[in-house]
């Protein structure tokens, strides 16, 4: 199965903690963070990521398009 991420420019503010945990599934694109790709196999630190992101810009979504990231 695969997780669905997604960074929404609008939110983002770079801060560097995405790509600080996971550097093989994010990456700092000038002014704004992305997603080295939009699917990843399940991976608990794209999770971490959207849990830590000072912004809230990071959304995981499972292979039924429920949002599983951040957790509240």
């Amino acid at each position: 199965m695969a997780w669905k991420v997604e960074i929404d420019p609008g939110l983002c503010i770079a801060s560097g903690s995405c790509p600080a945990i996971a550097p093989d599934l994010f990456t700092l694109d000038g002014p704004h963070a992305r997603a080295v790709r939009d699917e990843v196999a399940e991976d608990e630190r794209a999770l971490d990521a959207a849990d830590v992101c000072p912004a809230m810009a990071i959304t995981v979504r499972d292979d039924s398009g429920r949002v599983i990231g951040p957790r509240p």
